[in-house]
């Protein structure tokens, strides 16, 4: 299919199942982080599943050449981005596999109804008002600070929509990490499976993926790091395999 492009947008080529997605670098485009995340989410986004904050679409399209999803919904606020979402869906013809919803994810129970979920993923805001300068072009600083919405309302809204034994999917900061299980447990929701990820192996991590259950028991398995670059420039294996290369 032809894609409808407007000012300022390009197509880039996503390296698995001829599939592409359409950007615009002078708003937001993906990074590493969605990319991982929706390796690590594969395994688990089975049935129905919700993507929070999806922006251009990126993890829907993602998830569906590398999991078994049924269907993937797909929720954005930012109308702009939902467009460009919702015509990167139809240029790969995944137009019965994903939905977009444009929508505030504050109200995601309210739009979807609760307990509908098998899986929901999230590459959520990572910086709150304390942490960092806010860019001061809009579509950037919501995908970068809580702007819009903060911590609490991803996993509050999806904790009430997803079944119980579903799972929730996010990758974030390791900052954050007691804020973030202190949140999780506080929705029932029980983290099960964490993987931190580092720039070289000698590093600190500076992204952690994690995976957890509603209803889950109280046991929680960590994962070897995921290490990004084997030397400058230089990819380690594993990462070069995610990335299909």
């Amino acid at each position: 299919m032809i894609a409808e492009l407007k000012p300022g947008e390009r197509i880039d080529d996503l390296q698995i199942n001829d599939y592409h997605i359409i950007q615009n670098p002078d708003k937001f485009c993906f990074g590493m982080d969605a990319v991982l995340l929706s390796s690590f989410a594969a395994p688990y986004a089975k049935g129905k599943v919700m993507d929070f904050g999806t922006g251009t679409g990126i993890i829907p399209i993602l998830l569906t050449a590398k999991s078994c999803a049924d269907h993937i919904d797909a929720l954005e606020i930012q109308a702009d981005s939902a467009d460009m979402a919702q015509r990167s869906v139809q240029l790969n013809g995944l137009e019965d596999k994903i939905r977009i919803i444009t929508g505030d994810l504050k109200n995601a129970s309210l739009i979807t109804g609760r307990s509908v979920y098998d899986c929901i993923t999230t590459n959520p805001p990572y910086m709150n008002n304390n942490h960092g300068l806010k860019n001061p072009d809009m579509p950037k600083a919501i995908a970068r600070h809580e702007v819009l919405c903060s911590l609490d309302d991803v996993v509050r809204e999806g904790a009430a929509i997803l079944k119980p034994g579903g799972h929730f999917i996010m990758v974030h900061r390791p900052f954050r990490l007691i804020e973030i299980i202190t949140t999780l447990k506080k929705y029932k929701l029980e983290p099960k499976h964490m993987r931190f990820v580092h720039p070289y192996r000698d590093k600190e991590p500076n992204m952690i993926l994690i995976d957890a259950v509603r209803g889950g028991n109280s046991m929680v398995k960590i994962d070897p790091p995921l290490v990004i670059y084997s030397s400058p420039g230089e990819y380690t294996k594993e990462v070069l395999s995610i990335y299909n290369m």
